[in-house]
C-alpha cells in the first residue's frame, strides 16, 4: 500500500530493503529494439491504456510503473486469476506476489492435519475424551487460515489513500503497509519505522475481530452438536463442560492479534519475501516447497502456542 498523498509521500524513491533507481524501462528512445515500450508490450497483449484499472493508467502515465509490474499484470489478468485481477484486493496482493494463492492452499490445505496433530500431542490420552475442545479449536482455525495469509500479505497498489476526510489516527493508519516487513515496491516512498509499527497494530485489530469472530462461530457449533448430541442420546455424557462461547472468544482474539499476526508477518514479509523468494528467485518450485516447510512448521508451532494459551487462562 504506498503511502498517502502530503504525508508519508507519493510514488518516490525507496527503503527498507527495496530497489533502488528507475522504473526498469531502460533506455531504447526511438525504437533501437532494446527496450519496448509500455504501449508496445500492452499492444502485443491486445489491450490499452485505458484497459488498465485507472490507478496503474495513472501511475503510468506519471512514469510510475515498472516494466516488472506491467508484465506481471498483463499476464496475470490473461490467466485463470483474470476475473480476480480486477478486484483491488486480489490485484494488490498477486502484484506483489505471484504466488499468493499457493500460500493460501498451502495453509488451508495443511491446516486440518498439522492442527489436529499438534492437538493429539499435547493432549495425548485425552485427545478421544477431548474431542470437543478438539473439534471447537479445528473449527476456528480453518475458518481464520485464510485471513491469516490474506492480512499481513505484502500488496502492491497504486491507488491514492485519500486522508482528507479521515482524523489523524485513521490517516496515519491507511498509510501503513499491509506487511511491516514488506520491500517498498519500486516508485513508492519509503515507509517510516513508524508506519511498519502501525501495520502490526492495525493488523492485529483486524485479526483479533477474526479470532473473535471465528471461534464464536466454532464454539456456539461445537456446543450445539454436544447439546444434539445429548437430546439423541440420553446417556450421552460429554467428558467436559460446554466451552464459554464469550470468554474463548475473547482469548481467541487475543492470541491472534498477538501470537498469529507477529508469526505471519515475519513469515510473508522477512522469511519468504526477504529471504526464500530472494535468494531463490528464478526456481518458483524450489520457493513453494520451503514455504509448504516453514509454514507448516508455523501453523503446528501455532497449535501447540494456542492450547498451552488456553491452559493458561485455565479455559481448558
Amino acid at each position: 500500500m504506498p503511502a498517502t498523498d502530503g504525508g508519508a509521500g507519493g510514488f518516490i524513491g525507496d527503503g527498507f530493503g527495496g530497489d533502488k533507481g528507475g522504473n526498469g524501462w531502460g533506455g531504447g528512445g526511438d525504437g533501437d529494439g532494446s527496450s519496448d515500450s509500455a504501449e508496445d508490450m500492452l499492444k502485443a497483449a491486445g489491450r490499452s491504456v485505458d484497459s488498465l484499472p485507472p490507478e496503474m493508467a495513472a501511475a503510468l502515465a506519471a512514469g510510475k510503473l515498472s516494466r516488472e509490474i506491467l508484465e506481471r499484470y498483463l499476464r496475470l489478468s490473461s490467466s485463470l486469476l483474470g476475473p480476480l485481477m480486477k478486484l483491488g484486493g486480489f490485484r494488490e496482493r498477486l502484484l506483489a506476489d505471484p504466488s499468493f494463492f499457493v500460500k493460501v492452499g498451502i495453509e488451508v490445505g495443511i491446516g486440518i492435519f498439522t492442527k489436529s496433530s499438534a492437538e493429539y500431542t499435547k493432549r495425548g490420552e485425552k485427545f478421544s475424551q477431548e474431542l470437543d475442545f478438539v473439534a471447537a479449536n479445528i473449527i476456528m482455525a480453518l475458518v481464520a487460515d485464510f485471513m491469516l495469509v490474506w492480512l499481513p500479505a505484502p500488496t502492491l497498489s497504486f491507488a491514492a489513500r485519500s486522508s482528507a476526510k479521515r482524523g489523524g489516527l485513521a490517516a496515519f493508519l491507511a498509510s501503513c503497509p499491509e506487511n511491516a516487513f514488506q520491500k517498498v515496491p519500486q516508485g513508492y516512498a519509503p515507509f517510516s519505522p513508524a508506519q511498519r509499527f502501525g501495520a502490526v497494530l492495525r493488523n492485529g485489530a483486524k485479526l483479533a475481530a477474526v479470532g473473535f469472530g471465528s471461534s464464536l462461530i466454532g464454539v456456539s457449533v461445537t456446543n450445539v452438536l454436544i447439546t444434539a448430541r445429548q437430546m439423541l442420546d440420553p446417556g450421552f455424557a460429554p467428558p467436559n463442560a460446554p466451552q464459554g462461547v464469550l470468554s474463548t472468544s475473547a482469548a481467541y482474539g487475543v492470541y491472534m492479534a498477538v501470537s498469529s499476526n507477529l508469526r505471519y508477518q515475519v513469515i510473508a514479509g522477512v522469511v519468504e519475501q526477504r529471504g526464500i523468494e530472494a535468494v531463490l528467485a528464478n526456481s518458483p518450485s524450489a520457493c513453494h516447497a520451503l514455504s509448504l516447510i516453514v509454514r507448516t512448521s508455523n501453523t503446528f508451532l501455532g497449535s501447540l502456542m494456542w492450547v498451552d494459551w488456553l491452559r493458561f487462562l485455565g479455559l481448558q
